[in-house]
């Protein structure tokens, strides 16, 4: 194949299919979380979690399989960078949810986009054009309508899960920005090396100090034996830690954060079909017709900034 005519597939098509592949990832997320909180807390879980991933990253770059150099860069951004998600995030996200309706979480969690297009006006000046805004507003609004039909319980949230969750939107919207600017500087390999040891250490840190640093070992050990816990913390601590977050820094890297915020909503279809296939959940009408307006967002939103990419 003609370099020039590869280079012009990697450099339109590649970003998009890394966006659509990190969604499907992160869709099963949820799932095999489920599975995990029957065996660990939430602290624990992410301790594992990210302390497999941050090993497996250091055996890959001792065995020169990736390649990861620090030397000279802007390490203050790329720590912050690494508090802000993983660790700041799932501590909000972990809260927000516990103390909020699961439809309260999930209308919250759809606005990310609104703060992440915000936030990539003022910081980076990428302003996406109206038809790429109006298709991200549906996908937004398709996963409001699943969230609303879904959650009419009347349960309602206190003041501290939607002030978690709130800057849990934030804490999200920043770190798109904040990665997408040290994309200039860093690899995506580097900087999810650098989230994964940064995720191990703090949430490790916090479990001992949760558990007094006495039983958390031993359960987790034991925990292990089970076939679905291992295979859950391998697809939480590789797949979804490694590849799924390798992947969300390299589209960042490649387009612009406004086009990349539509891939959070994907996320909620991939869920949905993962309850529905897997966990034999039932499957409603309205989840059907928001799932249809959250593919149709990320068509558009897919469609017009690759026009505008092309065109430039």
């Amino acid at each position: 194949m003609d370099r020039k005519l590869q280079e012009g597939i990697n450099r339109n098509y590649l970003p998009y299919i890394a966006g659509v592949s990190k969604s499907i990832i992160f869709g099963f997320c949820f799932m095999f979380t489920k599975i995990l909180l029957n065996h660990f807390d939430i602290f624990s879980m992410l301790a594992v979690r990210f302390a497999l991933a941050a090993i497996t990253l250091t055996i890959l770059y001792l065995f020169g399989k990736i390649k990861v150099n620090y030397r000279g860069k802007n390490m203050k951004g790329l720590i912050l960078l690494s508090f802000i998600e993983p660790v700041i995030y799932f501590i909000l996200e972990t809260i927000g949810i516990r103390y909020t309706s699961s439809s309260e979480a999930g209308i919250m969690m759809a606005i990310i986009p609104i703060f992440i297009i915000l936030l990539s006006i003022v910081f980076l000046h990428e302003v996406p054009s109206k038809k790429e805004t109006l298709f991200i507003t549906l996908s937004i609004f398709g996963v409001i309508f699943i969230a609303l039909m879904g959650g009419q319980s009347g349960e309602k949230g206190s003041l501290l899960g939607y002030v978690s969750m709130f800057l849990a939107m934030i804490v999200a919207a920043l770190y798109n920005i904040l990665s997408r600017k040290l994309s200039d500087e860093f690899s995506p390999t580097e900087i999810t090396f650098a989230m994964m040891w940064i995720g191990a250490i703090s949430f490790s840190i916090i479990s001992i100090v949760y558990h007094g640093g006495v039983e958390m070992l031993p359960n987790i050990l034991r925990s292990f034996s089970n076939i679905k816990v291992f295979f859950s913390l391998v697809y939480l601590g590789i797949i979804a830690s490694i590849v799924a977050f390798f992947l969300n820094n390299y589209m960042l890297a490649k387009i612009t954060a406004a086009q990349s915020s539509v891939y959070i909503n994907l996320s909620t279809v991939v869920s949905i079909l993962a309850g529905v296939f897997i966990l034999k959940e039932k499957f409603y009408w309205y989840e059907f017709v928001g799932s249809i307006l959250i593919l149709i967002g990320v068509w558009g939103t897919n469609y017009f900034g690759m026009k505008e990419k092309i065109r430039r």
